[in-house]
């Protein structure tokens, strides 16, 4: 869903952006780690198909959650990292953790 169609409500267009699966993993790789490669996540989201995490990183990325930094470097490397609007999220994924651990 583009920018310009996402739900009015802002708790549906938060809901939308980080509620597709494996979305709110990716966001707390990064603000639990830092930067992180595209490897880094395949190996800390066991399961995951390579195909959905590069969905997941392009939707975050276009929603301004996620930048990609490339480096010139031989072999070429890119780095994910979350934005300010990403970091802005550590709330949201720490009361996730927090009510994730009461409720188990």
């Amino acid at each position: 869903m583009a920018k310009k169609n996402l739900p009015l409500c802002p708790v549906s267009r938060t809901a939308f952006i980080i509620g597709s699966r494996w979305t709110s993993e990716i966001i707390r790789e990064l603000v639990d780690n830092g930067a992180r490669r595209f490897s880094d996540f395949e190996i800390a989201l066991k399961g995951i198909a390579p195909n959905t995490l590069s969905n997941r990183l392009k939707m975050l990325e276009d929603h301004g959650v996620v930048e990609r930094k490339i480096y010139d470097t031989h072999p070429p490397r890119s780095e994910y990292l979350l934005t300010e609007k990403g970091r802005n999220m550590r709330p949201i994924i720490d009361a996730m953790r927090a009510w994730g651990r009461e409720s188990s």
